[in-house]
């Protein structure tokens, strides 16, 4: 769902084509595998919106549209536009939408929103899931959201408060706590490229105008039997943290990561029984007063 745009781990921004496609098929899998998380905070949006289901849905960052369809899903008598900047997110969007026969309920629009806000037209319910950490100016982006919004509508704003962890602390090719050391290195790269991200949303959306009514945080932690494609979410969210970090981490760290990456290893993680997914991500409910 993660909108997640190529320093970006989502969607607002194109990357060369092979990134964008190992990052749209890393989106699909994430709701996938997180399937249980997604339903919760779809399942919350409704019960707030359970007086006034929304008509008119608008997903910023929309990605390969999963949080799109979920929404649809929920509210039958509802119509999305969805708004990324990368044209094949947007195709692989309308083609999920035709074969799920909803592509009539589809408006795509391709747009940066650090570049200027697209015509939405008024929309009841705003979605923006991993997306807002994303933008140059969230706070500007954010005031148009609520401009959009026809007064009562409802924005979520969801965020990851940390990237997936799917190791053991030992992961047994001698180096004890080799995910938590990429992760610290990948870190110190975010930090410069993505300023916003981990930001406590809910004092930005009060100063924006928004009546915040819920924030919640969603603590994700899978363990055997994984869904089946949780091997593959696996892989290629480790194969993106290795090339983020690459010359950043010891020559043994890289070395045991690419271990990790070598199907034909025993110690690959294509072969192990012993993999999690652990992760957090918070979301919060505002409303246009």
């Amino acid at each position: 769902m993660e909108s997640h745009h190529a320093h970006h781990h989502d969607h607002q921004h194109d990357g060369d084509e092979p990134a964008q496609a190992v990052l749209a098929e890393l989106l699909d899998l994430d709701a996938e595998v997180l399937h249980d998380y997604l339903s919760s905070v779809i399942d919350w949006v409704g019960e707030l919106a359970a007086d006034q289901p929304p008509r008119r849905i608008l997903d910023l960052g929309c990605g390969t549209g999963t949080g799109s369809l979920a929404l649809l899903r929920r509210f039958p008598g509802s119509e999305v536009t969805a708004v990324d900047a990368s044209g094949p997110m947007l195709d692989r969007l309308r083609d999920k939408a035709c074969e799920l026969q909803v592509i009539s309920r589809v408006h795509a629009v391709q747009a940066d929103l650090d570049a200027g806000w697209p015509d939405t037209g008024p929309v009841d319910l705003a979605w923006a899931s991993n997306s807002m950490h994303h933008m140059a100016d969230p706070d500007r982006v954010l005031a148009q959201i609520l401009a959009a919004l026809e007064p009562g509508g409802l924005l979520a704003v969801a965020e990851m408060d940390s990237f997936p962890r799917f190791l053991p602390d030992d992961p047994g090719i001698g180096r004890p706590g080799l995910e938590e050391r990429c992760h610290a290195a990948q870190d110190d790269v975010r930090g410069h490229e993505m300023p916003h991200l981990g930001s406590d949303w809910g004092p930005r959306l009060a100063k924006a105008g928004f009546a915040v009514e819920a924030g919640r945080t969603f603590a994700i932690g899978l363990e055997a039997p994984l869904p089946a494609p949780a091997s593959r979410y696996a892989l290629l969210s480790l194969q993106r943290l290795r090339s983020a970090i690459d010359g950043r981490i010891s020559a043994d760290d890289l070395a045991a990561l690419d271990t990790l990456l070598d199907p034909d290893d025993p110690a690959s993680i294509r072969q192990r029984g012993d993999l999690t997914v652990r992760t957090a991500r918070t979301v919060w409910l505002a409303r246009r007063p």
